[in-house]
């Protein structure tokens, strides 16, 4: 632990800590010695030599970043010589450098131009001629997001440490030698690297070398031209990063100039792709700017009044005619916890029903209904930052340096400092290569290898005897059922060696610090409840749970999933999860609302598909949810859609869901509006509004409390604090949540009862929130569709990195489709061959449910000769034509993870007019 020492700098006393840095002392001290390779996120490289000082008793001048403190060290930071060989040490950084400062973004704000100043070293004044003009300098601009010019590099390695030290990924480095050597990727042009533009090279350069290429507005921006930073939360996945949204005032518009990672809880600077480079879906000329209403089978353009008066009364009057449950409505995690809190209350309130669901039916029902049931709140336990502790991670159904890649640097930087990374997962996805052990499960399988560790830890005598004696129950049923799965008895069906199994409850047992680390992997199954159990069975039978860097910790696949659940979002609950079955919390929010409240459970969004299709639904309010591109069994999607008397969205685009739609409400984007988010790990983050709204968009509160009042309801919230003051009523877990505390910067994680309480780091200390924590007998069933000889494959979805859920925003943005554009199935070199294929030929993918075209993605060994995956974002080849929509009884999650597929070379001769981008145009 760092203590407090007594130095002195420049005839100066200064109280110093342990382990710091001479550097680091001056800075923290306000003491200003000149650096340039210096940065406080990555390890100290010495490049530059300027930060150089003077120590009594030492014959050497050294770099004061090299050097930590001790007890009584007298030490000069500034005299004649110092300053001298700092000024010869610039001009030499100079005379290899492109002074083009006035062409250049970094103008006004580069550290070397400021040291240019500093020590007098115009081009007039410096004495060595400027080398870099002799030099091959060739800019490399083949990056789709970034531009390298070495001309003006100044060697000081920034860029390769944060691509290393901070991302985990080591995709730069130094090549050439003497005065030609520059940043090199290992190939030729930047693009044919790894890199996957997340542009934290382009953060810490301290000068010009690395910049972005213009992704926002039209013009090229200098720093210098930045005139307004706004702080706010990501729209993108449940990470909640911040980022400085950087503005100016363009023919009188204020207009997003630059994207930066913000230096804040919880990403700390770090960002993604789409963080940094795919907010300009916002500008998009595609932006939906007025109402929308069918008219002769056309949606046309009409004022406010009209959409509002014609949706009320046509809501009105299918409820007189079939009452208020012929009505469901679909939230989003994409929208602000206000507003699905006021869309929720709508149904409840307006409506008189408790048909209202939203996408974490599709991805997380299974982990609020399995960690509820057996430790009391279905939450992500630990925070974000606490993985870095930890000495054992177990990372399973997460393909996370591509869906949670902010989350992915916490874990590869808890490797580097020596922590052992145990992964589950069918496919070798990148965190295979971090990894201490690779557990390749078949897909479906998850209770019975989880079991097989349970097993191995019991029959070894691993298990926290005082923890589960002390904290749990329902112990020894667990352990009656899991005394049969013996791994060497369960290799045939999991697929996993019972040696590695052995050594993966060896591991995670021997730990005090074991993080488990999921997601829709594990959830997405018809029996993704159980499969959740098993996670909380292995986090309690070792006592890895309720302290910190331990937990069971999921990660939420949108930005605002675990807010538009808290806030009631779901048919069975109301905010905060109190149940609409349960008369207390019924007669609470029936004095809350003022208003008699329905205790009839709601439909979940499969269940409501399957209402419309059968006409007990007669309509649906949409709000910010794509189903026709997201929802399992498309086809059987599109069927409710058009069965319905009418159908609302509420959306910033036209979407494949809207254009299905009798009305279209044109809502704001995460930049046009205030409000907050909470991400994965239960904190509250506030979105701020920062550019005006296209055309007549409103935002989606101001949307749902208007048709309220259509409804002839007295609604009159002025502004997100009413309804931030009303949720703090009716919600404990946000009781001391309140709008001054997060305007003040408080970012709080919940639960936070009291306006004075610090919110809630990590749960379960000392005691379970069910009291004790329950362990589960879990069986093992099988997947509900199985590969056969009809459908020989097995079909995984999910997501991957350049783009985001139906590609509703991605696909408008600039950069991110030049990354990927269209749709692909990756398959085995092995099946590949057999099938007579090769790596970019069109194949059909058929299930029992519908069919696709798309290219093949030869993945060599990544897949399982029989496994196949399809990211789910792509419309025109959309793989939930093909998912299965089979329900977890619990969670009524569908079974998004495992769906039995054929596959089928198409003939190039014939047409194939589902694949127009990749330039083919016949098919069998």
């Amino acid at each position: 632990m760092s203590k407090l020492i007594n130095i002195t700098i420049d005839g100066r006393e200064i109280k110093a800590l342990t382990g710091d840095t001479i550097l680091e002392t001056a800075i923290k001290n306000g003491i200003e010695i000149p650096n340039l390779c210096y940065n406080k996120k990555v390890s100290h490289t010495a490049a530059c030599r300027l930060c150089i000082v003077k120590i009594k008793g030492s014959p050497r001048i050294i770099p004061s970043c090299t050097i930590t403190v001790e007890e009584g060290m007298i030490i000069t930071a500034f005299d004649e010589e110092l300053e001298e060989l700092r000024k010869m040490l610039l001009e030499m950084a100079l005379s290899t450098h492109n002074d083009d400062c006035i062409n250049c973004t970094k103008d006004g704000t580069c550290d070397l131009q400021d040291l240019a100043f500093r020590y007098n070293l115009g081009k007039k004044e410096r004495e060595l001629p400027a080398i870099w003009e002799e030099l091959d300098n060739q800019n490399d601009s083949s990056a789709q997001v970034l531009e390298y010019d070495p001309s003006k590099c100044i060697q000081c390695q920034l860029c390769i440490k944060a691509c290393k030290e901070i991302q985990g990924k080591s995709h730069l480095s130094m090549i050439n030698r003497g005065i030609e050597t520059v940043i090199g990727t290992g190939h030729k042009m930047w693009v044919d690297s790894d890199c996957d533009g997340c542009g934290e090279c382009v953060q810490i350069c301290p000068v010009g070398a690395i910049t972005e290429k213009q992704i926002y507005g039209n013009e090229r921006i200098r720093q210098k031209d930045i005139e307004k930073i706004t702080t706010t939360t990501c729209p993108y996945c449940g990470v909640g990063c911040q980022l400085d949204i950087a503005t100016k005032k363009i023919q009188g518009k204020e207009t997003v100039i630059k994207v930066t990672g913000s230096e804040q809880i919880p990403n700390y600077g770090r960002t993604c792709v789409k963080g940094r480079f795919g907010l300009d879906f916002a500008s998009s000329s595609k932006r939906l700017t007025k109402p929308l209403i069918r008219k002769k089978g056309e949606l046309v353009e009409v004022e406010w009044d009209e959409a509002i008066d014609y949706t009320a009364s046509k809501l009105a009057e299918i409820k007189e005619k079939n009452g208020a449950d012929a009505i469901a409505g679909l939230a989003s995690a994409r929208c602000t916890n206000e507003e699905n809190y006021m869309f929720q209350k709508f149904f409840r309130s307006v409506i008189g029903t408790n048909n209202v669901d939203h996408c974490a039916r599709l991805c997380h029902a299974s982990t609020v209904a399995g960690l509820a049931s057996t430790l009391g709140s279905g939450a992500m336990t630990n925070s974000i930052k606490e993985l870095r502790d930890a000495k054992v991670i177990f990372v399973t159904g997460s393909n996370t340096t591509e869906t949670h890649p902010v989350i992915a640097t916490n874990i590869k930087y808890a490797i580097r400092n020596g922590a052992k990374l145990i992964l589950a997962d069918p496919r070798k996805i990148d965190l295979a290569k971090y990894a201490t052990l690779w557990l390749r499960q078949k897909s479906g399988t998850d209770v019975a290898w989880i079991n097989t560790i349970l097993n191995v830890i019991i029959s070894e005598g691993l298990e926290n005897k005082e923890f589960i004696a002390e904290r749990t129950e329902n112990y020894e049923a667990m352990k009656e059922i899991v005394a049969k799965y013996k791994p060497e008895d369960y290799e045939k069906i999991t697929g996993i060696k019972a040696e590695d199994i052995k050594t993966a409850a060896r591991l995670f047992a021997g730990t005090d610090t074991g993080s488990i680390v999921y997601s829709m992997g594990i959830t997405q199954h018809s029996n993704g409840t159980d499969n959740v159990k098993s996670l909380a069975n292995l986090a309690m039978i070792t006592g890895n749970i309720g302290r910190e860097s331990t937990g069971v910790n999921p990660l939420r696949g949108q930005n605002n999933v675990q807010g538009a659940c808290d806030m009631g979002a779901l048919p069975n609950v109301y905010p905060g999860y109190q149940k609409v079955v349960d008369e207390a919390s019924q007669a609470k929010f029936e004095e809350a609302w003022k208003t008699k409240l329905s205790s009839k459970m709601g439909l979940t969004i499969v269940e409501i598909m399957n209402a419309a299709c059968n006409g007990d639904i007669k309509a649906i309010y949409i709000m910010g949810e794509n189903p026709m591109v997201s929802d399992p069994n498309i086809n059987h999607v599109k069927k409710a859609l058009e069965s319905l008397e009418l159908l609302i969205c509420q959306d910033i685009f036209l979407t494949e869901t809207t254009q299905l739609a009798d009305v279209v409400f044109p809502a704001t984007s995460f930049l046009e509006k205030d409000g907050n988010f909470t991400n994965t790990e239960r904190r509250v983050m506030p979105i701020k509004k920062i550019v005006d709204s296209p055309g007549e968009a409103k935002d989606d509160w101001q949307i749902i409390q208007n048709l309220a009042q259509g409804m002839g309801k007295y609604w009159s919230y002025n502004s997100i604090k009413d309804i931030i003051d009303e949720i703090n009523k009716v919600t404990p877990q946000y009781g001391g949540i309140t709008f001054d505390r997060i305007q003040n910067g408080e970012r709080l994680q919940w639960p936070c009862p009291t306006i004075t309480h610090p919110g809630t780091k990590y749960l379960h200390k000392g005691t379970f929130a069910r009291g004790k924590g329950l362990f589960s007998a879990v069986d093992h069933t099988p997947a509900a569709e199985l590969a056969d000889k009809k459908y020989p494959f097995v079909l995984m979805t999910g997501r991957i990195l350049y783009h985001y859920h139906t590609c509703t925003m991605t696909r408008k943005t600039k950069s991110l489709p030049k990354y990927v554009k269209d749709a692909y199935i990756e398959m085995s070199s092995a099946d590949i061959k057999e099938l007579g294929i090769k790596d970019g030929d069109m194949v059909r993918v058929s299930s029992r449910r519908g069919t696709i075209e798309t290219k093949v993605a030869d993945t060599g060994i990544k897949l399982r000769k029989g496994d196949v995956f399809i990211p789910f974002h792509f419309a025109e080849a959309a793989a939930n034509k093909l998912t299965n929509d089979v329900l977890d009884p619990v969670a009524k999650i569908p079974e998004l993870k495992v769906c039995a597929c054929k596959i089928e070379k198409i003939n190039m001769e014939g047409l194939c007019p589902q694949s127009p981008n990749l330039g083919y145009s016949k098919r069998e």
